[in-house]
């Protein structure tokens, strides 16, 4: 009896996990790309653009790269963002996320004008 309970437990705990790695598998996220650009479209290396969380106003960050490109990964589909740059003294215009966007690719251009 007490083989049998253990087993029974041993068959439990492995359909559990299992059901828990294939809901993980389901669950997909978006992915979030574009380039900081500036006056006369001139990528802005090292600008820096923030993703903020519209449910707990978390602000996540990226350096964009010398040719201007930033990439954030694993956005929840379920949950609204805004986007913005900042370069120096200057700040691009903030664009929205919304989750009813069913996109899971997503490319914003961020635009920083600068005074000459």
């Amino acid at each position: 009896m007490r083989k049998l309970n253990c087993r029974l437990q041993l068959a439990a705990l492995l359909f559990l996990l299992a059901a828990g790695s294939a809901f993980a598998q389901n669950i997909k996220f978006k992915t979030l790309d574009g380039k900081v650009l500036g006056n006369g479209s001139i990528p802005l290396e090292s600008a820096i653009v923030y993703l903020q969380d519209s449910k707990t106003n978390n602000i996540r960050t990226f350096i964009a790269t010398a040719d201007g490109s930033y990439r954030f990964g694993q956005i929840s589909p379920d949950t609204d963002y805004e986007v913005w740059a900042k370069y120096k003294d200057a700040k691009s215009p903030t664009k929205t996320i919304s989750s009813f966007d069913s996109r899971k690719q997503l490319t914003i251009d961020l635009h920083v004008k600068r005074e000459k």
